[in-house]
């Protein structure tokens, strides 16, 4: 399945699972690495001597391309990036900020970078920036999202008209099937991010899988909009936010109901009541917890499946 985000990352397919927070740790990236695609860190949830521990065990776990995502509003981003220039990380994904200042330092080290966008406008400053690879993700992703709430396709669509480099979709990607209509719409591959963060090796707390895994369609939501949008689970905690929004709630009275440990308290330490619980609107279709190989197979087979059919109705 060889293409350019393949042969970009050195990978075997083009999947990519994303460095999400208290769930991309080393042991669900080294899997990933090792089954095919591409496994990232999440150095959003670490601080940098836990990133460096983590870098150190990934390269001990796997000898197959990996990379770090890091969030560039990161109030230690310095420190991040120092690391990863010193222990020679290949890539890296950035996001949540501007990637004009950090893209020539770590390509000068040799480091192939991709950045994370939610519209075309900043796509083309991507583009601008001279960044390796982009990530159109969508307003169905989990987490921290775009203020357009663009959906995938529709972004994906115009994206590929305004730029050239190696492009990956995101957002409501899943199997095989996400990954041909990525293909079919202009994409070179997809970022997953919701099915790896609750799959066996995911860091995430026990108790987080098993609320994603009973959410259903329209159980997630898009809040905290004038802080940084994040699509949440509902939970107490999401009602409490949802009402003061409703109320008219200014960014000063929601961070402070916000707090700090929000997502550490929902994802990794499986408060369900008051933590954060960031997943994507995919986690309706989320029935069990799978190991990374298992879903890594059950991509491949999906998709070379759907190429099938394709092919099939093609012919007709």
């Amino acid at each position: 399945m060889s293409n350019r985000i393949c042969e970009l990352f050195g990978i075997k397919y083009p999947v990519i699972q994303a460095g999400m927070v208290w769930c991309s740790g080393w042991r669900l990236a080294s899997a990933v690495s090792e089954a095919g695609g591409l496994g990232l860190l999440g150095a959003g949830s670490m601080h940098p001597e836990v990133l460096q521990e983590h870098i150190q065990k990934m390269k001990k776990a796997t000898s197959k391309p990996y990379g770090v995502n890091v969030p560039l509003m990161y109030p230690e981003i310095e420190k991040i990036m120092d690391i990863i220039i010193e222990e020679k990380v290949p890539i890296v994904f950035t996001s949540a900020g501007s990637p004009k200042k950090w893209t020539p330092t770590l390509q000068e080290h040799g480091i192939k970078v991709a950045h994370v966008v939610s519209s075309t406008f900043f796509a083309k400053k991507c583009e601008d920036a001279g960044v390796d690879a982009i990530v159109a993700e969508g307003f169905e992703a989990g987490g921290h999202n775009g203020r357009e709430e663009t959906a995938s396709f529709p972004l994906l669509q115009k994206v590929t008209k305004e730029v050239s480099t190696p492009l990956l979709a995101a957002g409501g990607m899943y199997g095989g099937e996400s990954l041909l209509a990525a293909q079919i719409l202009g994409a070179d591959g997809v970022q997953i991010g919701s099915r790896f963060a609750v799959c066996a090796e995911s860091s995430s707390h026990e108790l987080f899988k098993k609320e994603v895994i009973k959410t259903d369609e329209g159980e997630t939501l898009l809040v905290l909009k004038k802080l940084a949008p994040t699509r949440l689970i509902k939970n107490a905690f999401f009602e409490k936010v949802f009402e003061m929004e409703n109320k008219g709630g200014v960014k000063e009275e929601l961070q402070e109901l916000l707090g700090k440990g929000r997502a550490k308290k929902g994802i990794f330490e499986g408060d369900l009541e008051e933590g954060e619980l960031e997943i994507g609107q995919i986690a309706s279709k989320l029935d069990k917890v799978e190991t990374v190989q298992e879903i890594m197979d059950d991509i491949i087979s999906t998709y070379n499946k759907a190429l099938d059919n394709v092919k099939k109705y093609h012919k007709l």
